[in-house]
């Protein structure tokens, strides 16, 4: 395991030209566009840089879409996990693992009947923020107005009717001493009976729950006679004026949800392992041959892949091999940098993988397959809270990783929008690299399928100083044909096609270095 202080360079194989492929969201034949290059070696650090320009890795091949050709544009979006807090059905997933872990209970939905959009609860609860940005206002004046006006003419003729129906029925001193009523006069509301009238002759009935509270009133002077008519106001007040009651228990954490005690004789047992993406760690070794067919199993029966297109090396090159080096830092999580497996383990057996990438900044997901026969529980909504815990879990001890990354987010497919539901999130501008919080995005996604979010003219593409440091720097020249423009190739005319490229970024000043060598 590499430390931190001495790093070899990245080493990467650049592709020139555009790739024109199949798009695996709307079918295109020819409509997908992006830019390539292999990644024989990659530092975490040049890695996070890339990420943070709009690229993304598939195995050792790296890549980043035409952003303004491609036909369904796809924006790097991240969570920050630091803020989130699950929404409904977010509580509703972690809820059912839990009712199946402790009790076996299988829920009746599945999770492919589940929406991918969040519904109107969930969007209320979670993100006061995107109402107000809607422009959706009401005039509160005008509202309060109409209601207090209602109000007053119910009262109005409440009034009325209670005067037609109430019967003040007072006695002389001697009728009460002798009837042994109580000496002050009483209000009794009585209806009259449909068709007859109230009858004055006779005594105005009283309801039970009047004689109730009158006995409890005098029960109360015999006990304390000072304090009688406190407490017979105390107890009289209906709910509403009463002060309201302190909720001792708070809302309850993602961590609270997650990691629930389960009984002693719980009916299943889940553990989620942490393995480094290496045939030379003992566990990730033993464990090949299990996550490999599941993975088969999966692809399959989700995705329909026939099985000689997820066979054993398609399986290695796309989930078990990475260019991150493995990596280690003082002040840098436990487990180290680099790429690796959590694998969901029920009842001895592996039921999911998440195949995750942990940067300096954040933690990034790459891929997730599953056992499709526990497709009940929902695991990817389940397994991309657990890795929001995780997150969350690092930040403790490295506090600048604090950032869940989850690939692309992609408005024009209905598939890729679920992406958006965690919130708060935010998508990086794929012209001036700065990240704007999601819900200023969509009203401009709705219209148009690529966007620039970042409204600022003067930020508009720049060669700064900071940008001069930048892998993307460079790459941005490599895959920029138009006349005018630095050709690096040029400068180093000994590489003709693709070649080993060897880089690191070094801040010096206004200045980087680039180390080159000749395959």
């Amino acid at each position: 395991m590499a430390s931190w202080a001495a790093l070899s360079p990245s080493i990467v194989e650049y592709f020139e030209g555009e790739d024109f492929y199949r798009c695996g969201y709307c079918k295109n034949e020819s409509g997908s566009r992006s830019n390539g290059m292999w990644a024989h070696s990659m530092t975490v650090q040049d890695y996070q840089d890339l990420i943070d320009r709009g690229w993304r890795r598939s195995g050792k091949y790296v890549y980043k879409p035409v952003m303004n050709q491609t036909c369904c544009p796809q924006y790097t979006i991240r969570c920050r996990p630091l803020q989130f807090q699950p929404s409904k059905s977010h509580k509703k997933v972690l809820k059912k693992m839990l009712k199946f872990l402790a009790k076996g209970e299988i829920s009746k939905g599945n999770c492919e009947d589940e929406p991918m959009e969040p519904t109107v609860e969930d969007a209320v609860s979670s993100d006061f923020g995107l109402i107000n940005k809607l422009d959706i206002h009401c005039d509160l004046k005008t509202l309060n107005d109409d209601l207090k006006k209602s109000l007053e003419s119910e009262e109005k003729k409440k009034a009325k009717r209670e005067e037609s129906n109430e019967i003040t029925h007072s006695q002389d001193m001697e009728e009460k001493l002798g009837s042994g009523e109580p000496s002050c006069s009483v209000k009794v509301h009585t209806a009259p009976q449909p068709g007859r009238g109230a009858d004055l002759s006779k005594p105005p009935c009283r309801k039970a729950k009047e004689i109730r509270k009158e006995r409890k009133r005098l029960k109360l002077m015999q006990q304390n006679p000072a304090g009688e008519l406190e407490g017979f106001q105390a107890q009289c007040q209906p709910s509403s004026l009463l002060p309201p009651k302190t909720k001792s228990n708070q809302p309850k954490s993602l961590e609270d949800l997650i990691f629930e005690s389960l009984p002693e004789n719980a009916s299943h047992k889940l553990e989620v392992r942490l393995v480094p993406v290496s045939f030379e760690d003992p566990e990730f070794k033993s464990s090949f041959s299990q996550s490999f067919s599941l993975y088969v199993k999966y692809q399959m029966a989700i995705h329909q892949d026939p099985p000689d297109e997820c066979g054993k090396t398609e399986f290695t090159r796309f989930l078990c091999s990475s260019p991150l080096e493995t990596e280690n830092s003082p002040n840098g999580p436990d487990c180290g940098y680099g790429s690796f497996h959590q694998q969901y383990w029920l009842d001895g057996k592996i039921i999911a993988v998440g195949v995750i990438d942990i940067l300096p900044y954040c933690v990034s997901s790459v891929y997730l397959y599953y056992d499709p026969d526990y497709s009940f529980l929902s695991l990817g909504v389940y397994s991309a809270l657990r890795e929001i815990a995780f997150t969350r879990q690092l930040h403790e001890k490295t506090p600048q990783l604090s950032y869940y990354y989850m690939g692309f987010y992609i408005h024009s497919c209905p598939k890729m929008k679920y992406k958006g539901q965690y919130r708060p999130s935010d998508l990086l501008c794929p012209e001036t690299y700065v990240w704007v919080p999601i819900e200023q995005c969509l009203p401009s996604l709705e219209k148009s399928k690529y966007c620039r979010f970042n409204q600022d003219p003067e930020a508009a593409g720049k060669v700064t100083e900071s940008t001069a440091r930048e892998p993307d720097f460079l790459l941005s020249h490599l895959t920029s044909s138009s006349a005018g423009k630095l050709d690096i190739l040029q400068q180093f005319h000994h590489l003709s096609g693709p070649r080993f490229l060897a880089f690191t970024i070094k801040m010096i000043r206004r200045s980087f270095i680039l180390d080159c060598n000749k395959d």
